[in-house]
């Protein structure tokens, strides 16, 4: 299945967003290789620049590093701290949108079966 990207932001924002998905949900582990630019590129059906270009950006906020001549792995604590930004986001960013919205909607933390997920 070939990939969908939008128009809501560049292709190798989307991607680097994906790996990072990947990444905080451990894959690859820690330490591990990420699959070469070629595979990523023709997995996702777009150009290796555009991989590179997303690989770059997760280097740049130091979740992986590159290993001359070994590829690209992820460091340790990336993890960490990918979760940390992604709390810090939600908390900044979406909880509030989400808690008006249940408000103007009349729905409770109860109304929401929390005890069930």
């Amino acid at each position: 299945m070939t990939p969908t990207w939008t128009d809501q932001a560049p292709i190798y924002q989307q991607l680097a967003d994906r790996l990072a998905v990947q990444l905080l949900d451990g894959s690859p582990p820690e330490g591990e290789a990420l699959p070469s630019v070629r595979q990523l590129a023709s997995q996702y059906v777009i150009n290796p620049l555009t991989v590179t270009r997303a690989l770059q950006e997760l280097s740049e906020h130091g979740l992986i590093e590159s290993r001359r001549g070994l590829g690209m792995f992820v460091m340790a604590g990336a993890r960490e701290r990918l979760l940390r930004h992604e709390r810090e986001q939600f908390l900044q960013k979406d909880w509030p949108a989400l808690r008006a919205r249940l408000k103007r909607l009349g729905l409770s933390a109860k109304d929401l079966n929390w005890e069930s997920t």
